[in-house]
C-alpha cells in the first residue's frame, strides 16, 4: 500500500504539489497522468526518498521494496543476463550465504526462501523478460557496454522488472521501446502481481495495463477507477456537474447581493439584509476547473499535388555498407494520400527505410522513381540533438525565412505551438515537448507532399498527441509513421507495412491482430519456431487469401473514400451557405442573390443526400464482403 498525506512540494522555488493526499491499496496498478511539468517525476522522487517534501508525508509498510529504472543505463562488461540476475539482491545474498552456511536450521531456511522466490527459474525468467524487450539469446550473452544508450535503458528496465519490487515505479518506460516492446510491457504490467505506479502518455497502455488513474491536476492528486478512457469520461462528467454548481451558486450570490443592495438602508428589511450578508460570507466560492489549452499542430498543405505514385521502388536494396544491405527486395509504391505505419522491432530497419524514402540514404541496387517536384518532410526524434542549442525558435525559423518581416517569422513560430514567452528562449532551455514542436515545424517547413515521422510522440503529453492526431488527419499529403503509440497509428494510418526479415512487406491484418501475433511469438519463444510445417503453410495460405481479398476490395474502398471526401466538401459548402443566408440584410439588399444562394443550398443538400445514400450502400457491400 502507498499512502500520501497532505503533501506539499516545491522544486527550484516553484510550487508543484500542495496539500495532496492519495491512498493506493496493495496490488493496484495505477497510471499517473498530468500535463508535462505538473510534477509527476517529482512525486516519484519523493516516494523513493530522493527528495524531501516541504510538508506532509509518504507512508509505505515496513520492508516494502520500491523499484524504479536506474537513471543511468548500465555500461559494464557483464552480459545482459548477468546484469538482470544481479538485480535480485535477496537471491544473490541467499545464494552466497548458502555456500558458507553450516547450521542445518539456517540452511533449511535459506533453501525454503530460495524456493519461495522461484530461484530455480531465475535465469529463465530473466531471459524471458529480456526477450520481451527485444534481446534474443545471442544478444543476452553480449556485454551490456557494447549496446547503445537506448538499448542499455531496456536492460535497466529488464533488471527492475526481474527484481519484482512490491511497489514498481515506471516513468515513461515506453520512450525507449518500439511497438513490439510496448505491447509486451503492457501485457507484463497488466499481469504484475504487486503495486504499480506508471507515468505514461500512451493512451492504450493506460487503458490496457492499469486499473486506476491518478490525475495530478492543479497541484492535487485525484484517484479514478478504471483506465484512461473511463477517467476522461468521469472527469468530463465531473466538470459538467461542477460547471452547473458554479452557475447555480453564482445565481444565488447575485440574488442575495441584489437583495442586500436594495434593502440594506431600510429599517424594516435591515435584519434580513444582514442575514443575507452573513450567508454570503459563509458561501465558499466553488473553484472552477481550469483547463489549460493545448496548442494545435499545423502542417501546411502542399502547394501542388504530386502525381501518383509519388515513389516507386523496384528491386531496391539499401544499407550502410556496400556488401551488407539492411533491406533488400523492395518492390513498393507510395501514393499521393497513403497513410502508412511501419511495424517491426527496433533494429529491423524501419529508420533505414525512412531515410531511403527521405533521400538521406541512396539505394545500393534497384530503381527508386520519384514524382517530379516531390517534397519530403522528415522528423526523427534523434534530430532534436541537431537543434542549435544557443539559438531561439525565432532564430531557427528566420534562417528559413531570411527576407520575411519579424511579425511573419513570429507568426510561423506560433503555428508550431510555441507560446509567445518561449519564442526567444534558447533551444537548450526548452522542454522536450517544446523542442519536438520546434523540430516538427522545421521538418515540415515548405509544405511537403510526404511527411515521414519517426517516433514523434516521445516528449508529447496525451493532449498534445491528440492534437497531432487532428493535424495528421487534416493534412492532405502522404504520411509514413514509425511510432510505438497505437492510438496514434490507429487514429491516423490506414495501411500497415512490416519491416523484418531483411525486407518491407504489406501486413493485411489490423493492429489488434498484430498485437496477438507479437504476444504469441513471445509466449511461444519465437513465433513460428514451434510451429509445424503444415501450420506455417496454413498461415501462409491465410495471409495470401487475406492479401487477395484486400486487393479485390481496393476499388470499392477507393469509391467509399471518394464518397467520404465528397460528403465532407458538401457539408462544408452547406455550412458556408448557411452563414451567408444568416445575414438578414441580404434579403432586402440583394433578394436575387439571396434566392440564388437558397437554391444553391437546396441543390447541395439534395446532392449530399444522394452521396450519403451511395456511401451507405457501398459500406454495407464492403462489410458483407469482408465478413464473407
Amino acid at each position: 500500500m502507498l499512502q500520501i498525506t497532505d503533501l506539499t512540494a516545491r522544486v527550484a522555488g516553484r510550487l508543484l504539489i500542495e496539500g495532496a493526499s492519495l491512498t493506493l491499496p496493495a496490488g493496484t496498478k495505477a497510471g499517473l497522468v498530468g500535463r508535462n511539468g505538473a510534477g509527476k517525476s517529482t512525486l516519484f522522487r519523493i516516494v523513493t526518498g530522493e527528495l524531501a517534501p516541504e510538508s506532509g508525508g509518504v507512508f509505505v509498510p515496513k520492508n516494502t521494496r520500491i523499484g524504479q529504472v536506474a537513471q543511468e543505463a548500465p555500461g559494464s562488461d557483464d552480459t545482459l543476463i548477468e546484469v538482470v540476475l544481479q538485480a535480485d539482491a535477496e537471491r544473490l545474498a541467499l545464494l552466497a550465504e548458502a555456500e558458507t552456511a553450516t547450521d542445518p536450521g539456517r540452511i533449511a531456511e535459506i533453501q525454503l526462501r530460495l524456493t519461495d522466490i522461484d530461484s530455480h527459474s531465475a535465469e529463465a525468467r530473466a531471459a524471458a523478460i529480456l526477450s520481451g524487450l527485444g534481446f534474443d539469446a545471442a544478444a543476452q550473452a553480449r556485454a551490456v557496454g557494447s549496446f547503445s544508450g537506448g538499448w542499455r535503458m531496456r536492460v535497466a528496465l529488464a533488471a527492475v522488472l526481474f527484481s519484482r519490487p512490491d511497489l514498481l515505479l515506471l516513468d515513461e518506460p515506453t520512450n525507449y521501446l518500439d511497438l513490439e516492446g510496448t505491447l509486451w510491457l503492457e501485457n507484463f504490467v497488466a499481469r504484475y502481481p504487486y503495486t504499480v505506479l506508471l507515468i505514461s502518455h500512451d493512451r492504450d497502455v493506460l487503458n490496457n495495463a492499469v486499473n486506476a488513474i491518478v490525475h495530478l491536476d492543479q497541484r492535487k492528486l485525484v484517484f479514478y477507477r478504471g483506465g484512461y478512457d473511463g477517467f476522461e469520461r468521469q472527469r468530463a462528467e465531473k466538470m459538467e456537474l461542477l460547471g452547473k454548481a458554479i452557475a447555480k451558486q453564482q445565481a444565488e450570490r447575485a440574488h442575495m447581493e441584489a437583495f442586500v443592495e436594495r434593502f440594506r438602508a431600510k429599517a424594516t428589511k435591515a435584519r434580513q439584509a444582514q442575514s443575507r450578508l452573513k450567508a454570503l460570507e459563509r458561501m465558499r466560492p466553488l473553484a472552477a476547473v481550469v483547463e489549460e489549452s493545448v496548442s494545435p499542430f499545423s502542417f501546411e498543405a502542399p502547394d501542388k499535388r504530386a502525381a501518383s505514385p509519388i515513389i516507386r521502388m523496384e528491386g531496391v536494396s539499401v544499407g550502410y555498407a556496400a556488401d551488407r544491405p539492411i533491406l533488400s527486395r523492395l518492390d513498393l509504391r507510395i501514393d499521393t494520400e497513403d497513410r502508412i505505419a511501419l511495424l517491426g522491432a527496433n533494429g529491423n530497419g524501419k529508420s533505414t527505410f525512412a531515410k531511403l524514402v527521405a533521400e538521406r540514404l541512396g539505394a545500393q541496387a534497384g530503381t527508386v522513381t520519384r514524382a517530379p517536384g516531390l517534397k519530403v518532410g522528415f522528423f526523427a526524434q534523434h534530430q532534436i540533438d541537431d537543434l542549435r542549442p544557443a539559438e531561439s525558435a525565432v532564430q531557427h525559423v528566420r534562417r528559413l525565412m531570411p527576407d520575411a518581416p519579424e511579425p511573419k517569422v513570429r507568426a510561423r513560430v506560433a503555428q508550431m505551438g510555441l507560446r509567445t514567452e518561449k519564442m526567444d528562449t534558447a533551444a537548450d532551455d526548452l522542454s522536450g515537448g517544446e523542442k519536438a514542436r520546434l523540430l516538427m515545424g522545421l521538418a515540415t517547413f515548405g509544405a511537403p507532399n510526404l511527411l515521414i515521422l519517426d517516433e514523434p510522440t516521445n516528449h508529447l503529453d496525451i493532449d498534445s498527441r491528440e492534437a497531432l492526431v487532428h493535424a495528421l488527419n487534416d493534412y492532405p499529403g502522404a504520411v509514413i509513421l514509425i511510432s510505438h503509440d497505437r492510438h496514434l497509428v490507429e487514429a491516423t494510418m490506414d495501411r500497415l507495412w512490416i519491416v523484418g526479415d531483411g525486407t518491407v512487406r504489406r501486413y493485411d491484418g489490423d493492429l489488434e491482430e498484430y498485437k496477438q501475433l507479437v504476444l504469441a511469438a513471445y509466449r511461444g519463444g519465437g513465433g513460428d519456431k514451434g510451429a509445424t510445417g503444415d501450420d506455417r503453410a496454413s498461415r501462409a495460405d491465410q495471409r495470401r487469401e487475406a492479401a487477395q481479398r484486400r486487393e479485390a476490395l481496393a476499388p470499392l474502398r477507393k469509391k467509399i473514400k471518394d464518397a467520404e471526401t465528397k460528403i465532407a466538401k458538401l457539408q462544408g459548402m452547406i455550412s458556408g451557405l448557411d452563414d451567408k443566408l444568416a445575414d438578414g440584410g441580404l434579403y432586402t439588399r440583394d433578394p436575387a442573390r439571396a434566392a440564388s444562394l437558397a437554391k444553391e443550398r437546396s441543390d447541395a443538400e439534395r446532392l449530399l443526400a444522394e452521396v450519403e445514400e451511395s456511401w451507405l450502400l457501398m459500406s454495407a457491400e464492403h462489410d458483407e464482403l469482408v465478413s464473407a
